[in-house]
């Protein structure tokens, strides 16, 4: 029976792997056409689907807005009740009905008529009702589906989902989203941590624990303590970060010179680690680590420090 149900599964994956081959071969300039309307839309997609196709539907909406798309989804149904005045006249309209001939969509269809709402429509049918009524239609090929009974709809709802990845790609592309776009609407999760920038994690200016190159050992310690970074910062004269000193530096220190007329000149590390503010924060925690360090000095321009990152900041929103 095991195998049975692996040869089944193997089966439908094959007959759905098969759809999508065949979709990527039908592609022509009605999808070059989609994507132009889709941007030349002033305000928000709409999109809408019964059934197995508003289950898709919901998440193409999902994945466009994620990627800089406006976009949500309208039930057909609901559309006929009320709903129809959350469709604008500056918004689009993407329906999806694998057969084109959906009943509740009747409504929704003949609202942006009116209204002068561009249709972009994605269904089976190449002379159904949505096709013929749509501004663009991306017509789906011919494809059986993998219920044994052609009954279900398995590839024809995976072709729509593809073909909805296909748009919002190529949307991203158009648009020239990036990775800081997609930080900014996804602040949650793993996805909007790795996504942080030291910039929105770092201590400002005013918080910098900082002396200068000639500092006698007793204020720098003094300075250490007070802005509890476990470090400071060693100036020049061009007020640019030429050391630092850590913890670790002064035990070093003390343990062979046991005296406080020593400058913090003589204790820094000169090669010390620093990243600038646009770098992400999995970058500055992945230094830090490496280094077995807990601090890192932002740079900003000419080596002047303009912030610094503690290894806590990075854990308080769960980077590690």
């Amino acid at each position: 029976m095991s195998d049975d149900s692996i040869n089944i599964a193997a089966q439908v994956l094959q007959t759905e792997a098969n759809g999508i081959i065949t979709l990527k071969q039908s592609l022509d300039h009605s999808f070059t056409q989609a994507i132009e309307l889709i941007m030349a839309t002033q305000d928000r997609l709409i999109i809408s689907g019964m059934g197995k196709s508003g289950h898709i539907a919901r998440k193409i909406a999902a994945t466009l807005a994620s990627v800089g798309t406006p976009a949500y989804f309208v039930h057909p149904g609901e559309a006929s009740h009320g709903d129809l005045g959350m469709i604008c006249r500056g918004d689009a309209v993407m329906a999806l009905s694998n057969s084109g001939e959906t009943n509740e969509m009747g409504d929704l269809l003949q609202f942006c008529k009116r209204n002068q709402i561009k249709i972009l429509g994605i269904t089976s049918g190449k002379n159904s009702v949505l096709a013929k009524m749509s501004d663009v239609a991306l017509v789906l090929p011919p494809a059986p589906e993998a219920c044994p009974l052609s009954l279900a709809p398995t590839t024809s709802t995976t072709m729509m989902l593809a073909l909805g990845d296909a748009l919002a790609v190529a949307l991203l592309e158009k648009r020239q989203f990036t990775p800081e776009d997609f930080a900014m609407f996804h602040p949650g999760g793993k996805l909007g941590q790795n996504l942080l920038k030291v910039s929105d994690l770092m201590h400002d200016a005013s918080e910098l624990p900082l002396v200068g190159e000639q500092t006698k050992m007793d204020d720098v310690l003094l300075e250490i303590s007070t802005k509890s970074f476990g470090c400071a910062g060693v100036m020049g004269d061009d007020n640019m970060l030429i050391g630092v000193i850590t913890d670790g530096d002064l035990r070093r220190w003390f343990a062979s010179n046991p005296s406080l007329d020593a400058s913090a000149g003589d204790v820094m590390t000169a090669d010390s680690k620093y990243i600038t503010e646009d770098a992400l924060a999995v970058e500055a925690i992945n230094l830090m680590k490496q280094h077995k360090i807990t601090s890192l000095f932002v740079l900003g321009d000419s080596k002047k420090p303009i912030g610094i990152i503690h290894i806590h900041d990075c854990l308080r929103v769960g980077l590690s």
